[in-house]
């Protein structure tokens, strides 16, 4: 019987999405307000998984503009590379997770952020077949797209990402200010 073929765990960061169709790849991500989609068509054997910050950008943004933060962005992107390695939109199935609302006293970015997830998914007629979202817990991602398989844990509030106020420089969330 031949070896199985060893795993290589493929970090999704914020902003990013990636398919394949390795059946050696794992992808991995951590979750706070953010939210992951993976997609997986089951005949094709490829799936995917994106992580976004935020649902879309203001409206008074340029529409020209594609920042990778947006799951707007990243929803397209993931939905286009599956399809790129031989995916059908139709036989696409989702599963969604993250969308925490990590800080009582900031704006709920999760919920907004789950709110769009669902919608986009309804939206392009792909079926959502579970989701793990909202709530006040962080979550670690594990994800196998050649197969669908998806583990997911809540990872211990003391290690879970922040949730920083929008708005803000990264220089302007210490308690020195600069002139």
């Amino acid at each position: 019987m031949p070896a199985l073929p060893s795993m290589q765990r493929l970090t999704i960061l914020q902003g990013e999405a990636k398919a394949s169709a390795d059946p050696a790849i794992e992808m991995s991500t951590i979750l706070g307000s953010c939210v992951a989609t993976c997609l997986f068509d089951p005949v094709a054997r490829v799936g995917g998984m994106n992580h976004f910050l935020l649902a879309e950008p203001p409206a008074h943004q340029c529409s020209q503009k594609f920042d990778s933060d947006y799951g707007l962005f990243l929803m397209e992107l993931l939905v286009n590379e599956m399809l790129g390695l031989g995916a059908a939109r139709s036989r696409m199935r989702a599963r969604l997770y993250g969308g925490a609302n990590l800080n009582p006293d900031l704006a709920p970015i999760g919920t907004a952020n789950a709110a769009f997830a669902r919608e986009f998914l309804e939206r392009e007629g792909i079926p959502k077949v579970f989701e793990d979202l909202e709530g006040t817990l962080a979550r670690r991602i594990r994800f196998r797209p050649a197969t669908g398989q998806v583990s997911a844990r809540i990872v211990a509030p003391e290690t879970a990402p922040t949730q920083k106020p929008l708005g803000r420089p990264q220089s302007a969330l210490g308690t020195v200010e600069l002139f």
